[in-house]
């Protein structure tokens, strides 16, 4: 058991104020809730999302008991900007957010009412697990990696944070609790460059014969565990992560987390680096999938879900607990590493025969799975066809809890807890908004997916009913369906955008 956990239990429990009561008629009051994030993770990926070739027995028993939505989307079709708009419930193109490196300021204001600052305000434990990737410290204040790191998740509403800084393609390949880096030698600092190479150890460019995985493109600088890396570091080598062994460290922190705070209700965000490039499964999920590699780190992820499902039970908590698991955006089997994915994933599908995939406006980019689950306030199983958008999910728990939730305090978000509850809910908002790394947008609405012009190319109008795949662009074709959307866009720009 991780004793910073059991101490800081004992000191929050002392000064806790009750958790919100006027939780909806005929719901439990102070459910425990975990979001989990998966990393680059394909609406195809999943059983339940119709995956022949990827085993996930574990997810696929949350969609059948829980709520299964075929229309939901990520914000963002990249990191970054989904997880910004997750946690706060604004437009990640309101703030520029794109994919950042570890060393880039926190992007989030420690004033803003986050997800996990509402939980805590309203008496809940607070906890991340796992990816980052909002940026350290200020722009007064670059985070310093060999001391007390301000500026990071313990501003912005989580009470305990374990967690590695950006992705696991990028320096500094380590851990951090709370504030500071897990075993650390201070003989050995830390220093990271994403601008030029320091100190002495070996690059991918440099030394190729050192690699266990060769790159592809950018992915060429400091080798950690055989893998080059975005970016350069230097020091910190006791301090280092095992890729083979990140996703059941990160569960055995999550696990000691759920069992040193089982006597009062916690919120924790859950984000474990499945499936996101390098991919290096560990020992036992090796070989095991019919679709290569990028299967196998799937059917880790779907492990960790098990596990986790397996301890809430044992713990007498599984009834009572949200469990929301989802992706930040769709995969790129091929992007960083020559890692054999794209060659041995057979007749998998992770994009669920949509058009994109990472880093796209289209369809394949941002449509991802979404599960929700909770025995205790869920009637019956159902599978919501309606459009939901996680960037509404801080405003939607709020709604299924009975939080207090000011307009401005919701920002951009918009209640969807009646799709939570009813599969013949009303539409709840007027259109899903989502991005793509640059900022450039896409709104569905009803039938209809637009395309705003973006640099080098004009808009783009689909009809996903006739055209679900979006291979006939309307446009031309369209003009007042085209001029309609201009208008929500030129209206809601600077509004919140509902």
């Amino acid at each position: 058991m991780n004793s910073k956990l059991i101490a800081m239990t004992a000191m929050m429990a002392a000064g806790a104020s009750a958790a919100a009561s006027d939780a909806p008629d005929g719901m439990r009051p102070n459910p425990n809730v975990i979001v989990i994030l998966a990393d680059d993770l394909g609406y195809g990926d999943i059983g339940c999302y119709g995956s022949r070739f990827i085993s996930t027995p574990n997810i696929d028993a949350l969609a059948r008991e829980g709520v299964r939505f075929t229309n939901a989307y990520a914000p963002a079709s990249t990191s970054s900007p989904s997880r910004y708009s997750l946690l706060t419930g604004k437009y990640a193109w309101r703030r520029n957010v794109g994919i950042l490196p570890a060393d880039a300021p926190l992007t989030i204001g420690s004033d803003e009412l986050t997800l996990p600052a509402l939980f805590r305000r309203n008496g809940y434990a607070t906890a991340l697990v796992g990816k980052w990737h909002l940026g350290l410290g200020s722009p007064d204040r670059p985070v310093d990696f060999n001391s007390s790191i301000a500026g990071g998740p313990l501003d912005v509403g989580f009470d305990y944070a374990y967690f590695f800084p950006a992705t696991n393609d990028r320096v500094p390949c380590v851990y951090i609790e709370n504030d500071r880096v897990e075993g650390l030698d201070p003989s050995d600092p830390i220093e990271v460059s994403y601008r030029h190479k320091v100190g002495s150890d070996p690059t991918g460019k440099e030394n190729p014969e050192l690699l266990t995985l060769k790159p592809i493109w950018g992915h060429d600088a400091t080798i950690v565990n055989g893998i080059s890396r975005i970016g350069w570091m230097s020091g910190g080598h006791n301090a280092r992560w095992d890729d083979s062994q990140m996703a059941g460290n990160l569960l055995s922190h999550l696990l000691d987390y759920v069992e040193a705070h089982k006597d009062r209700p916690f919120f924790v965000y859950y984000a474990p680096n499945n499936a996101h490039e390098p991919r290096v499964p560990s020992a036992p999920f090796r070989g095991k999938s019919a679709a290569g590699i990028y299967g196998d780190v799937i059917e880790e992820f779907d492990y960790c879900v098990g596990e986790l499902v397996a301890a809430l039970k044992e713990r007498d908590l599984y009834d009572n607990t949200i469990i929301v698991v989802t992706s930040d955006n769709a995969p790129m089997i091929k992007e960083g590493y020559d890692d054999g994915a794209f060659e041995n994933i057979g007749f998998h599908d992770p994009y669920g025969d949509m058009r994109g995939e990472k880093y796209s406006l289209y369809e394949g980019g941002t449509r991802v799975p979404f599960v929700y689950s909770w025995p205790a306030g869920l009637d019956r199983p159902f599978e919501q066809t309606q459009r939901f958008g996680f960037l509404d999910l801080k405003s939607t728990l709020a709604g299924l809890l009975g939080f207090s939730l000011t307009e401005a305090e919701a920002a951009d978000g918009v209640d969807g807890s009646a799709l939570f509850t009813s599969v013949s809910a009303p539409v709840y908002r007027e259109y899903i908004l989502t991005q793509n790394n640059g900022g450039d947008i896409a709104l569905r609405l009803g039938d209809w997916k637009y395309i705003a012009p973006r640099r080098g190319a004009g808009s783009e109008l689909y009809n996903l009913a006739a055209d679900p795949h979006e291979l006939h662009d309307l446009s031309l074709a369209c003009p007042q369906e085209s001029r309609k959307f201009r208008k929500i866009i030129e209206r809601d720009s600077l509004g919140r955008g509902k």
